[in-house]
């Protein structure tokens, strides 16, 4: 169409940019279709020859721009970049793209109160999960999930995925390890870097074209052989985007801080190195964050101290240090190993809080009488010098058999924190119980024993000082003084439950036999305490417990505080870890920013700050539960054949989900495998029907197992059915 107008120069007549954003908004309301200069001025209702002229013109002028593409000769679609939102009609969304492992996807709409968009396999495009992608809608039907097309990808999520390579003469692909990778990826041959046929690797993405099944991928590390310990371990952490080992520049830079403390920092700050201090952490701790110290007043009253390591005083801006504490933003908790946010030399070293070693700290110290009530506080820089380290089963012991070094302070301590936790309870915070699941390792990383650790009364002893810190270092800064605008500060925050969960999980409870009060947050937190008390002990435990903590919101950091929902704190942050957290190291460094008069940082970077520590965190936690699932895959594969007491944790079409009873693993029990029967999914019930017989398997059911199959690679375990203990 007009090659030749290439030289004319032609000017937008008056009313011209609205003309044009109409054009446009043709153009984008069917992003899909391609369309000449006649099919645009016939869909305007445009028939006089000057303004088909002129649209023809147009056209070319955004074709030049780049803002439409010219598909065939003369006839052109929109660029998917130039869809801006006020083109876009209502029937366009954006959001993030949750894959599953059958190739079909959910978008997650910004606003988590909004429904979640159903797109069909066919529908996705070339979207991968966690991408960030337009979205156009179909009509709703009537009673029917609304569903739309992926249009557009607006963002990867990651861009490096692990898998194993499969390889022959002249072709190889790498088969992602991830379930909810929809494709494999398509290997040249000069790009498998040294990787040979059933390896695990770390590959990059460098294209997907347009018309390709495959995207196209290059080896960029060989991490080794699958089932090796190692291999397995790293290729969780490279999976979710956690680098195998610090920089080298990092590595340098915290070696040259010194491990002496000079007398001119001891100076500046509040000795407490002669009153009794004391960690307490698990057994196989090796970076120690927090300290309490101790001391009985004259006046009678207590004084308690929280010691939190000064990392900020060693970790600062514009360093490699710092930018690689950012990049990371946590620490991670693998099964066998721990991926520290600092290097060896801070987080084990000179800021971690050893005993019988002088240490810098930023500390909130707390004068309290025999009611827990706080008389007076103090925020600022100390030095400790701690007495002994605990782990928590010796705290455990010291309270319950009232003997032990130290006995009469951990007591008194002990006394304070219980205090402390009635009260947070009567206040409405809710008490979700926490089961971790842990591994007996041979000397070779494999597992040779299950079991759950439950929080007890010794891990409650410093989790509500912790919380106290938290609250009051959130108060100090964000609590209104006077007429003053509170400052920037980093909040972690937890938001109401979406109503649509909550209803769906109050139907789900009433199936069971529980019912939940909704009239007030405080009657609906005492629901959530009393079903939890009501459950302790019994078959459904875990599965409600579990589904409780789905329907909740999820915590996450933000500079704008809604307040705390399940603690029931209207202000809260996280000060007491910042070996292993950056939102806390983020904290110390506002508070004492703040403590020395300075003006308000900028909100809106801190904020990118939170959303990425808040992205990280989760990543965090996904590649600490893949960790998990693999061990306990692992640990099965040695007991094919064995039998197990389990409850039945989940319900599809597909099979009934079962977690066994003495370590939680969980596996599929697939319908075909009940053959005693045709079984029908009941979805309203939670449970699937025999046809014949009328026999109910239901969730919650206690049943008995054997172990079939286990695949290490997917960790993924099956079972089928034993008996029915019910």
């Amino acid at each position: 169409m007009a090659r030749n107008r290439k030289e004319k120069n032609h000017e937008t007549p008056k009313g011209g940019k609205t003309f044009e954003t109409s054009l446009l908004r043709l153009f984008a309301t069917n992003p899909f279709e391609s369309y000449n200069h006649k099919q645009v001025s016939a869909r305007l209702g445009i028939h006089d020859k000057a303004t088909k002229t002129l649209v023809s013109d147009l056209i070319f002028k955004l074709s030049q721009s780049g803002a439409l593409l010219e598909e065939k000769r003369g006839k052109y679609r929109i660029n998917p970049t130039f869809i801006t939102p006020d083109l876009v009609p209502k029937n366009y969304i954006e959001g993030r793209v949750d894959m599953k492992p059958t190739s079909k996807a959910y978008i997650i709409q910004d606003d988590s109160n909004e429904e979640d968009i159903f797109i069909a396999a066919n529908n996705t495009g070339r979207a991968m999960d966690g991408d960030r992608v337009r979205v156009h809608l179909f009509p709703r039907r009537k009673s029917r999930k609304v569903e739309g097309q992926i249009i557009e990808i607006l963002e990867r999520a990651k861009t490096q995925f692990v898998g194993t390579i499969l390889a022959s003469k002249k072709m190889a692909f790498m088969l992602p390890d991830n379930p909810k990778m929809p494709v494999d990826f398509l290997i040249p041959m000069d790009s498998l870097n040294g990787a040979t046929d059933g390896q695990k690797v770390l590959i990059k993405m460098v294209d997907w074209p347009e018309h390709s099944k495959n995207p196209v991928g290059e080896v960029i590390h060989v991490l080794g052989n699958p089932g090796e310990n190692n291999v397995e371990m790293q290729s969780i952490l490279a999976e979710f985007g956690f680098p195998l080992a610090f920089p080298d520049e990092v590595e340098s830079e915290a070696a040259r801080i010194p491990d002496t403390i000079s007398a001119e920092e001891i100076a500046k700050r509040r000795d407490f190195r002669n009153i009794l201090t004391f960690t307490i952490d698990p057994i196989d701790a090796k970076d120690f964050d927090d300290a309490i110290s101790f001391q009985k007043l004259e006046n009678g009253h207590y004084e308690v101290g929280v010691h939190i390591a000064d990392v900020s005083h060693y970790v600062h801006p514009k360093t490699a240090l710092e930018d690689e504490a950012y990049e990371r933003a946590t620490s991670v908790y693998l099964v066998d190993r721990v991926i520290p946010m600092l290097p060896e030399k801070l987080s084990n070293g000179v800021c971690s809080l050893r005993p019988h070693e002088e240490k810098l700290c930023f500390s909130a110290v707390f004068e309290m009488n025999d009611k827990a009530e706080i008389l007076h506080e103090w925020i600022g820089k100390t030095v400790i010098f701690s007495d002994r380290r605990f782990n928590y089963d010796e705290v455990q012991k010291i309270i319950e058999t009232k003997e032990g070094e130290y006995v009469e302070e951990i007591l008194k301590v002990h006394q304070l924190a219980q205090i402390m936790r009635s009260e947070r309870f009567k206040e409405g915070a809710i008490n979700f119980n926490s089961v971790e699941v842990k591994f007996h390792l041979d000397e070779n990383a494999k597992p040779i024993g299950v079991y759950l650790k439950e929080q007890k009364e010794s891990n409650q002893l410093i989790e509500e000082f912790m919380l106290l810190a938290n609250k009051k270092v959130a108060e100090f800064i964000g609590k209104p003084k006077g007429k003053q605008t509170p400052k920037t500060f980093v909040y972690r925050v937890h938001d109401e439950p979406n109503p649509e969960k909550l209803g769906t999980f109050v139907q789900f409870l009433s199936k069971l036999g529980y019912k939940m009060r909704l009239q007030s947050r405080k009657t609906l937190a005492d629901s959530f305490n009393n079903l939890f008390r009501d459950i302790a002990g019994k078959g459904e435990e875990t599965m409600v417990e579990s589904i409780a903590i789905r329907t909740m919101s999820k915590a996450y950091y933000s500079t704008d505080n809604i307040g705390h929902y399940g603690l029931s704190f209207p202000y809260y942050s996280h000060f007491t870890s910042p070996i292993r957290r950056y939102p806390d190291l983020m904290v110390h460094r506002l508070l004492e920013r703040y403590m020395e008069g300075k003006p308000s940082v900028e909100q809106a970077s801190w904020e990118a700050r939170c959303k990425h520590a808040s992205e990280m965190e989760k990543k965090a936690a996904e590649a600490e539960r893949a960790s998990v699932k693999y061990k306990q895959a692992e640990y099965l594969k040695e007991r094919i054949g064995q039998e197990f007491d389990g409850i039945i944790s989940g319900v599809t079409k597909w099979g009934l989900f079962v977690e066994l009873a003495e370590n939680r693993c969980e596996g599929m029990v697939p319908l075909r495998a009940l053959d005693d029967d045709m079984y029908v999914l009941d979805d309203d019930n939670y449970r699937v029907v025999g046809r014949r017989n009328g026999k109910i398997y239901q969730l919650g059911n206690k049943v008995r197992i054997r172990v079939t199959h286990v695949d290490l690679n997917k960790k993924q375990m099956d079972f089928v059915m034993v008996e029915d203990e019910r």
